[in-house]
């Protein structure tokens, strides 16, 4: 689309270079045919690296638009951020893609569904009632359980397990709220990439990117029944229990360890080699590594330990 035309549809007075925009993307990772956005201020430390070529802003950010860059002045950005994701989101399933590639002595049920555009590794076993979508990659030796549902331009590496009713890809949580309550959706524009060696169990949700990619990387093991938002990267080598689950945009660690119903909040990290017991809640980012950590709201392990333990007396001693 060209800028003038983005400019029209969200209400922003534009007079600068029409430059032709393809997507959309974060401000640290746009490049110079592509539009961002500043929702918050304390992202403004991140406009003056910045390669978009167009950045929405507000009266208060508008100054901190680097040069050649053009700015969008709305008085809401999210929403508008919002509102244009639909204009950037592709079609549900690509209709003009070349016909569907299965890699040699793959196994598709009769029953699965494979749309045209993607390809199939070398060895996979596709059972009944599962839907690969358009541009879906998967890689040799694979497994996809019954019905399990990979939206499209989602990635899956080689020698992975998805087990029956897992769901990759789907738009995650997201929408911008205004003044009157409404809301507006926000269209997820990125995708899903599993690594290789990735096991995922029964009814578990990934939701994909609103840019870029959600990540789990090689060898990570996930239960049944487990959330990954939208944006969120799970480490080499984790580890997460039933029912646990992530906010979007955090960034785990390598080799962590999540116990069942334990949860992370939104835009946080961990580090390396740390444990999270069940009910676990973490909700600020974890710097350390090599640590256990229980409770809510989180501590060191062995003083949640010593903190029951006192309870405990308290209500004896009554």
């Amino acid at each position: 689309m060209k800028l003038s035309e983005i400019a029209s549809i969200i209400g922003a007075e534009f007079n600068g270079d029409d430059k032709e925009i393809i997507s959309m993307n974060t401000l640290k990772n746009a490049s110079a045919d592509e539009l961002s956005f500043i929702a918050n201020a304390k992202y403004v430390k991140d406009m003056s690296d910045s390669k978009a070529g167009a950045i929405i802003v507000n009266e208060k950010t508008k100054e901190f638009v680097p040069s050649g860059c053009e700015a969008l002045v709305v008085e809401d950005t999210y929403w508008q951020m919002a509102v244009l994701t639909k204009y950037f989101a592709p079609p549900v399933e690509d209709k003009d893609a070349f016909e569907a590639e299965i890699g040699e002595d793959s196994d598709i049920a009769f029953e699965a569904e494979i749309a045209d555009g993607a390809v199939i590794g070398k060895n996979c076993i596709i059972m009944a009632g599962v839907y690969i979508g358009s541009n879906v990659v998967v890689g040799d030796n694979t497994i996809i359980y019954p019905n399990v549902v990979v939206y499209r331009d989602c990635k899956i590496g080689s020698d992975c397990i998805i087990h029956a009713g897992t769901v990759i890809g789907s738009d995650g949580f997201g929408f911008a709220s205004n003044r009157l309550g409404q809301h507006k959706k926000i269209y997820h524009n990125g995708n899903v990439v599993i690594e290789d060696d990735v096991e995922i169990g029964a009814n578990v949700t990934v939701d994909r990117a609103v840019f870029g990619s959600t990540l789990i990387k090689k060898g990570a093991r996930l239960d049944n029944l487990i959330q990954v938002a939208h944006n969120c990267e799970i480490g080499e080598g984790s580890v997460f229990a039933a029912q646990s689950g992530m906010a979007g945009s955090t960034i785990v660690g390598r080799n962590n360890v999540f116990g069942a119903q334990s949860g992370i909040a939104g835009h946080l990290s961990t580090g390396d080699f740390n444990t999270f017991a069940a009910r676990s809640g973490v909700t600020k980012t974890i710097t350390q590594s090599g640590k256990t950590f229980a409770g809510f709201p989180l501590m060191d392990h062995k003083l949640w330990l010593k903190l029951q333990g006192v309870l405990s007396r308290l209500l004896k001693s009554k």
